[in-house]
């Protein structure tokens, strides 16, 4: 089987391939509004793709100068729009997408990240030392919850 290979977005044609997996995800599985999931932050966000095979399976990005949690300070971001395609989740490309946004990060000096997290994948971040924080509320029609994690040096 191929590996799996996480790239830096390059170029429109890519950004437009991570903009097809999240239209497949959140448009069409989850019914999230394409106004809503789509947003001016999309051009100047770091994004990464997950390939496989020569194909784009999975997406992520991160967005800096974001509110760190209360309590904390310093310089934060914020990781959002990751998907991952139906045939190729439960394969642990979520995992090498976060853990590349997490990289990414602490190359910019980062001190943590902050997201919103769908309830049902809260697990998912927990395993990778999120801490959620406030009450659960309602973003596109689903519950998320907030997370944050501090990020150690480089």
């Amino acid at each position: 089987m191929a590996e799996i290979r996480i790239e830096p977005v390059k170029g429109p044609g890519d950004l437009a391939a991570a903009l097809a997996i999240r239209e497949v995800v959140f448009i069409e599985e989850q019914a999230v509004p394409q106004d809503i999931e789509r947003d001016d932050q999309d051009e100047t966000a770091y994004h990464v793709l997950a390939m496989l095979g020569g194909h784009a399976v999975g997406t992520g990005r991160l967005v800096s100068g974001q509110e760190p949690p209360e309590g904390e300070k310093g310089r934060w971001g914020r990781v959002g729009r990751m998907a991952v395609l139906a045939s190729h989740r439960k394969g642990g490309i979520g995992r090498k997408i976060l853990g590349a946004l997490e990289a990414r990060a602490r190359e910019l000096g980062l001190d943590g990240i902050v997201l919103h997290a769908q309830v049902m994948s809260k697990g998912f971040y927990e395993g990778e030392g999120y801490e959620p924080f406030g009450a659960v509320f309602d973003e596109a029609g689903m519950p998320h919850v907030k997370m944050s994690k501090a990020l150690g040096p480089a």
